[in-house]
């Protein structure tokens, strides 16, 4: 105790002589970059797609939400950036039509002709599931999360 009494009344003594001990040197810091860089392990999304990827990542789209084989589901043309889908409905063999766009990694679809006007839009609201791709070369994953959270995701090759 008597150490400890003897150290506080040097640094008493110090303080009061006006002598001041050393600031303490800064911590040196390393820049880095905000952007994460890119990842082999993870295929990127093209900037712009093809027609012809555009073509192929719809037509693997409409077929995993809507339960079809890839090769089920027809390209009928492309309007602009939209493709125009038709496939035979397994209920009553009637054709069934969509169109489909992609914005990013998102493929978004709409019905064409439903019974219904109001199921005339694009599915991309909230309550809708959320449908998403990667193209890796030939092969189109996609993957979708439904609006209760679960997900699930299959490998379209090309057809």
């Amino acid at each position: 105790m008597r150490a400890f009494a003897v150290i506080a009344l040097t640094g008493l003594t110090l303080a009061a002589c006006g002598e001041r001990a050393e600031p303490a040197a800064p911590t040196p810091t390393k820049a880095v970059s905000a952007v994460n860089p890119a990842s082999d392990a993870e295929p990127s999304v093209p900037v712009t797609l093809t027609a012809d990827q555009l073509r192929r990542v719809c037509q693997a789209g409409l077929a995993e939400i809507h339960g079809q084989a890839v090769a089920d589901i027809q390209i009928d043309g492309l309007e602009g950036r939209v493709v125009n889908a038709s496939w035979r409905a397994p209920v009553d063999g009637d054709r069934r039509r969509a169109q489909c766009r992609v914005e990013g990694d998102l493929v978004t679809w709409k019905p064409v002709d439903a019974t219904d006007p109001a199921q005339d839009r694009w599915m991309n609201q909230a309550g809708d599931p959320v449908t998403r791709f990667v193209l890796d070369g030939e092969t189109v994953t996609i993957s979708q999360t439904l609006p209760d959270g679960a997900a699930a995701a299959d490998d379209q090759g090309r057809n």
